[in-house]
């Protein structure tokens, strides 16, 4: 028989049992769109956040008085920075000694190395914004800055101007706005909002400019926001645990760690840190929120892997209990193509053959729909179109083996059939 030959046959067996193929396929297909379906998932949240933390760049860094700390799944807190896991030990009885006014402007004053220095306040979170005419959704964030935060933050004004020092050091209530707030209040054209004064959380706001779109995510809205001075905020919402945010952008990459020391010598006096004290502030890049979710994303990718696997092990025992079923079903047939001339070479490939087709057709399935269901997320993301190559070849690999696995004691049985005995088996 040639390989032609025995492959229509091995189809032929294949389409002619469909319940059963359906079945045996529809489990292998399972582990394997459970395993494309996550990590298609997980490559559309890996776009999307390396899109929104892009525009801050990797040149930048802030001072914060507590460490950033991420939770997933109800399990133990991460830590966020990379600094903060080594050098940055905090003795328990300085943590949450937030950074005030007076320390956030001596550090402005007194940092002398050759970079940005932006200070930043947050005001409230989930407000609404409205004029005579039209209103926003309460998701709107406050943020209080100077004239370095936009640049330090990576947008960039559409239209109108940046604060003066005059303004930030008056706190006079006067904003920028973000793209998508413009667009709310005026639909029209959002350029239409210099100069006219708007509500912000029931507080009246004159508007100096328009920021452009810098490609907000799912993961955060950068068009959401209304920007005013620090002192602004300091006057209408800080209270006595509100926390000033240091940022410091340097003009080379590669100047990042010499500033980040510069940074720390210049900040512990101001803080009134004794040399023999740990720091108690935090050194936090611009990557390092991304970097870390991302580090956990890749803790889902890998429990994925280990559900596929066993799956798929699964899958591998039911397509060989199949396939012995099927050497039995046809042993007839067996002895009656020993006895046209067929070899034991042949019948063992008829059926190692059969199994590894019901097994492709499992990936097949499994890597479609796994496919299609995961760039909903893409979508839902706002990410271009998702392809996972490199598991879409191991998955058609992983099942290649494991239809060879599952055929190969049912091919070796069917071979060793006496011919005479087979074609007398009813």
């Amino acid at each position: 028989m040639t390989f032609k030959d025995t492959l229509a046959l091995s189809w032929r067996n294949i389409s002619g049992n469909k319940l059963r193929t359906a079945i045996t396929v529809t489990i292998i297909a399972l582990g394997i769109f459970a395993l494309i379906l996550i990590i298609t998932s997980i490559k559309a949240a890996s776009n999307s956040l390396t899109t929104s933390f892009s525009t801050m760049g990797a040149n930048s860094f802030s001072l914060r008085y507590k460490d950033r700390n991420i939770r997933i799944g109800g399990g133990r807190k991460r830590e966020i920075t990379k600094t903060s896991k080594s050098a940055l030990k905090v003795k328990k009885s300085n943590v949450g000694k937030v950074i005030t006014y007076d320390e956030a402007r001596a550090f402005k004053n007194r940092y002398n190395f050759p970079a940005k220095v932006g200070l930043t306040l947050m005001g409230p979170r989930n407000i609404v914004c409205n004029t005579d005419r039209k209103k926003t959704n309460p998701d709107i964030t406050v943020l209080g800055g100077d004239e370095n935060y936009l640049e330090l933050n990576g947008y960039k004004i559409q239209v109108g101007r940046n604060f003066t020092e005059g303004e930030i050091e008056s706190g006079r209530s006067i904003c920028m706005l973000g793209s998508g707030v413009a667009k709310k209040l005026f639909p029209d054209n959002p350029d239409k909002a210099i100069d006219k004064v708007i509500s912000v959380d029931h507080t009246p706001y004159r508007v100096i400019a328009v920021l452009e779109d810098k490609g907000s995510s799912a993961f955060f809205n950068t068009s959401k926001i209304v920007v005013t001075s620090f002192n602004n905020v300091r006057r209408l919402y800080a209270t006595q645990n509100t926390s000033f945010n240091i940022g410091v952008m340097v003009s080379d990459l590669k100047l990042m760690d010499v500033a980040i020391g510069e940074a720390k010598g210049t900040f512990r006096p101001i803080r009134k840190i004794d040399v023999k004290e740990e720091d108690n502030f935090y050194i936090d890049k611009s990557d390092s929120i991304a970097e870390a979710l991302l580090t956990n994303l890749g803790f889902l990718e890998k429990g994925t892997i280990g559900i596929a696997f066993i799956t798929l092990i699964g899958a591998a025992i039911g397509l060989m209990n199949i396939m012995l079923v099927a050497v039995n079903e046809r042993t007839k047939e067996i002895g009656l193509i020993k006895a046209l001339g067929g070899t034991k070479k042949d019948i063992r490939a008829q059926f190692l053959y059969e199994s590894v087709l019901i097994s492709l057709l499992g990936a097949v399935v499994g890597i479609i729909a796994g496919i299609v269901l995961g760039n909903g997320v893409a979508i839902l993301l706002k990410t271009g179109f998702v392809v996972p190559w490199a598991w879409v070849i191991t998955g058609i690999f992983v099942c290649t083996i494991v239809g060879l696995a599952a055929g190969l004691y049912p091919a070796y049985k069917a071979s060793k059939l006496d011919p005479i005995v087979a074609l007398r088996y009813e």
